[in-house]
């Protein structure tokens, strides 16, 4: 299995409008960090979007990506899924919709906000085209295989909504936590790779904090742990100096190959 990081910044993204920090402004390559998204991609060559953030289609262009088989939500908000247009096409089948997976809430919302994608019934005028999306609700600790892979979500706290983690796998993939609960961790615990989002270095009311985040993977173990959802307070050279063993950054572009879970 192969995940590869489309986007690894907070909603803001870095740089970060009006800012001219030094990692605003930083050579590195790495600083540059568009909106929280991810593919997963089996031995078999079936791929799952993991939320459809602003930047979608630059970012899928980037990293060659031009096929999806299915979308995975994390959760409703607007740096995770405002580039749900970018779908159109992405699918295996241009006749059939693709299927979007995720927390009942979050995809009532996006057949709110985005009926046009959602709702077969409105066709586009003849000579142009739509995106095509069918909502696929799932149930917490309960797996589905999705284009060929397992999927546990995992129910985790954000503020005042939760968000979907999930185990894939050898992978487990959580974004947007505030905390990360034992029947989570217990779930987590044998992955191979582990990516969790890891804001500032102080507390925050709705993220876990860097050393929050250090807390949660040491609690779950896996051999690689990446940190994603970052902002413009930390440069990638410096933060990875800072992270114990096996603990590492993310970066857009970045791909990781996944084993088999221990």
């Amino acid at each position: 299995m192969k995940l590869t990081f489309l986007g690894t910044g907070t909603s803001f993204g870095v740089p970060q409008l009006g800012c001219a920090c030094a990692v605003c402004r930083s050579d590195d390559p790495r600083d540059r960090r568009t909106r929280v998204g991810a593919v997963v991609e089996s031995a078999a060559g079936t791929r799952l979007l993991i939320d459809t953030p602003p930047e979608l289609r630059l970012q899928l262009l980037r990293s060659g990506i031009d096929r999806v088989d299915a979308v995975l939500f994390t959760h409703e908000h607007a740096d995770h899924t405002h580039g749900v247009d970018d779908v159109r096409g992405l699918g295996p089948d241009a006749t059939l919709p693709l299927p979007c997976y995720g927390p009942p809430e979050t995809l009532d919302a996006l057949v709110q906000r985005f009926g046009y994608v959602f709702d077969r019934s409105v066709r586009p005028i003849p000579g142009t085209s739509k995106p095509e999306a069918e909502p696929r609700p799932l149930r917490p600790g309960e797996t589905t295989v999705i284009a060929g892979m397992p999927v546990r979500p995992l129910e985790i706290p954000h503020g005042r909504v939760r968000v979907f983690g999930y185990r894939i796998g050898a992978l487990g993939y959580v974004t947007d936590a505030k905390t990360v609960p034992e029947p989570a961790i217990a779930q987590l615990r044998g992955v191979e790779v582990l990516v969790l989002n890891a804001l500032f270095r102080a507390p925050h009311p709705t993220h876990l904090s860097i050393d929050e985040a250090v807390a949660v993977a040491q609690q779950v173990g896996a051999p690689r742990t990446y940190f994603t959802h970052l902002t413009h307070q930390q440069g990638h050279a410096a933060l990875a100096a800072m992270l114990p063993a096996g603990i590492a950054p993310a970066y857009d572009g970045l791909v990781v190959d996944v084993g088999v879970p221990g």
